[in-house]
């Protein structure tokens, strides 16, 4: 059984695409297949000077806190720090990068595999100090991924990949069988190819592919089907022609990195 850790970059997360993540999903993914979930770690910024005055903001923040506790959570909080320059402007910072490495780097010894929440190429070095402890690492993000921290991780995966982990903007299209996928083989000159999904189930992310031809899409031109990092929307449907075959329709970009 492997042993598993998450740690997560909350501010970036939240900065990055990744706001109203469900951590529960999380915990069910560290929870699937070979592996256990051994420790879950939040890096967050709180704002003690807001909380003192601000009611609403503090029942907000002591709300969201209390969630990722009951699913499993450690809490590590940094707190917002103020600074006026010669000009009076302020300034504010809370950054809590090294409180996640040096947790991350101490408790390495005890595990096996780690699932890595940023997108911050603050994090690249860390990546294979992990790896040399004999850590596998696994990076999810949403927006703005730094390129060195895909291609130093044993692994990478889009946070809008994952069934559940981000909710549709919509509600209803979570419903109606929506899914987040990515292009894996396109033709241009027939105008058609697949688009790759994930299932999660007790086995972990199972990766699925379907078919498509660009006149299911809103799109206007196939150059969008060229680029493997875009995320689109779509929803599966029994093929035109008959059979068993199934393909996706109303295909939509969700997001172009």
């Amino acid at each position: 059984m492997l042993k598993t850790a998450i740690y997560v970059d909350a501010e970036n997360i939240k900065m990055s695409g990744g706001f109203g993540m469900r951590y529960d999903v999380l915990v069910d993914l560290a929870n699937s297949g070979n592996s256990t979930m051994l420790r879950a770690n939040c890096y967050l910024a709180e704002d003690h000077e807001r909380i003192k005055n601000d009611i609403d903001y503090r029942q907000k923040i002591y709300t969201y806190h209390n969630i990722l506790r009951q699913c499993g959570f450690r809490i590590i909080k940094k707190y917002v720090r103020r600074y006026k320059d010669e000009e009076g402007n302020i300034t504010t910072k809370a950054n809590s990068d090294m409180d996640l490495a040096i947790d991350a780097l101490l408790q390495a010894r005890n595990l096996d595999r780690v699932i890595l929440l940023t997108g911050d190429s603050d994090f690249v070095r860390l990546v294979p100090a992990l790896q040399n402890q004999g850590c596998r690492v696994e990076v999810i993000g949403f927006n703005n991924v730094a390129k060195e921290l895909r291609e130093v991780a044993d692994s990478f995966i889009s946070g809008f990949l994952i069934p559940g982990l981000l909710p549709f903007a919509d509600s209803s299209r979570d419903e109606e069988g929506w899914l987040r996928g990515v292009v894996s083989n396109y033709n241009p000159d027939r105008g058609f190819g697949f688009l790759r999904y994930y299932r999660l189930d007790a086995d972990g992310l199972q990766p699925e592919s379907v078919f498509f031809h660009n006149s299911q899409s809103t799109l206007h031109s196939e150059h969008y089907f060229q680029e493997v990092y875009r995320i689109f929307e779509f929803r599966i449907t029994e093929n035109s022609t008959g059979g068993d075959r199934t393909e996706a329709r109303e295909i939509r970009l969700l997001r172009d990195n």
